[in-house]
């Protein structure tokens, strides 16, 4: 499995209490295809709290990926959203479960808040 992948899961536990703020719970059971073999994630969450393990198991909901779409999603070179709706990745279950996972994924690379952008205008102007 890419290093990249393997960072991001072990990540997780730590982010979690800043990125899952809202009651949302729920478990994704993710799988990451490269040519014939099938690596599975499980990743149950809850407020402020994640568990990730190497295993399937009962899910709320599923998401398969190939591995090199992950990797890019992991590394802000692919957004989810996007890849779902062009249906590069597909997602069945609880779609809250994805929307709340999808906020671990970081920013493209020179990505910038254009709130921080329009104050660095109004600053500079002024």
């Amino acid at each position: 499995m890419n290093e990249a992948i393997e960072d991001f899961f072990a990540s997780l536990p730590a982010r979690a209490p800043a990125v899952l703020r809202t009651p949302t719970s729920g478990t994704i059971q993710i799988d990451l295809t490269t040519d014939n073999r099938t690596d599975h994630w499980l990743v149950q969450m809850s407020p402020g709290e994640i568990i990730v393990n190497r295993a399937r198991g009962p899910a709320d909901a599923i998401w398969h990926s190939s591995a090199d779409l992950f990797e890019r999603l992991v590394t802000g070179r692919a957004q989810g959203i996007s890849a779902v709706l062009r249906n590069e990745t597909t997602f069945s279950g609880n779609v809250l479960l994805f929307l709340v996972f999808r906020r671990f994924f970081p920013d493209p690379p020179g990505a910038r808040d254009p709130r921080e952008t329009a104050r660095e205008e109004l600053g500079g102007s002024g």
